[in-house]
């Protein structure tokens, strides 16, 4: 197979699924890891994929009739009114003297502005988020330790499984949202919400309403693991009965108005 082949059929897999990991088109298309990535490489250079991290993404909703997931330093500028809508509806949520996990994301990071002179304790593997409350912040900050993934901002030790950090909340964002759970397309991002969702007494999402139209292939927590998701006023009616369905407490952000 030469190198037009396989990258026909890689626009071709996109065309399923908005994110392909290296490890998926290894096995589809029977090559090395290395001959993977300079198919990526060259791809993302001719414009016809994005190279993130773990491998390679649609462009964008023509590639699969529907919202295809960003990488953080594209999503953080989408949806703002939304996204600070929502943190502040969020942060009512977040008492004086509790201790909370906050992941990484755009919608996280507002919510981390919200609390970050408030008396809280506030683990978080977010490099944005780190960078801000150690500027910015008066709240007990705790760090992941490991090594920065600059493309998701998040720090992860693959090797140290969950941290040593019990919190009665976690708050999390997510790529996209179906019947089957929260979606990403980082295969890190899967393992590091999975490790940080056995810390916390209630695990509250936070995702604007969009994210019901996008949906990368990683299931990373069913729907019965969330407790509360803080949403936006555009959440459809199919949307709200499929969360109430899986027993979800929905609270409301108006976006544009005062919470």
């Amino acid at each position: 197979m030469n190198d037009s082949d396989r990258h026909r059929l890689i626009t071709e897999m996109l065309l399923e699924t908005p994110f392909a990991s290296v490890r998926d088109l290894q096995e589809r298309l029977g090559v090395s890891p290395a001959t993977i990535r300079r198919d990526i490489d060259k791809l993302h250079e001719i414009g016809k994929a994005r190279k993130v991290y773990g491998g390679i993404s649609a462009n964008d909703a023509s590639a699969t009739g529907r919202l295809s997931a960003r990488p953080y330093d594209e999503n953080r500028d989408i949806a703002v009114d939304a996204k600070r809508a929502i943190a502040e509806k969020a942060a009512g949520l977040v008492r004086d003297g509790d201790s909370i996990i906050v992941h990484a994301g755009s919608t996280c990071y507002q919510l981390g502005q919200q609390l970050a002179r408030r008396n809280v304790r506030v683990y978080t593997n977010s490099m944005p988020l780190a960078a801000y409350l150690g500027e910015h912040g008066t709240c007990h900050l705790t760090l992941a330790g490991g090594e920065l993934y600059r493309e998701p901002g998040i720090i992860h030790d693959p090797s140290a499984g969950a941290p040593d950090f019990f919190a009665s909340r976690f708050f999390l964002g997510t790529q996209g949202i179906s019947a089957e759970g929260l979606l990403e397309s980082h295969p890190l991002l899967t393992k590091a919400i999975g490790e940080l969702s056995t810390r916390a007494d209630e695990i509250v999402l936070l995702a604007d309403s969009r994210k019901f139209s996008i949906q990368p292939r990683n299931i990373v927590l069913p729907l019965s693991r969330i407790g509360t998701i803080v949403t936006d006023d555009g959440l459809s009616d199919s949307g709200a009965k499929m969360l109430e369905d899986a027993g979800i407490t929905i609270l409301i952000a108006a976006v544009g108005v005062p919470s």
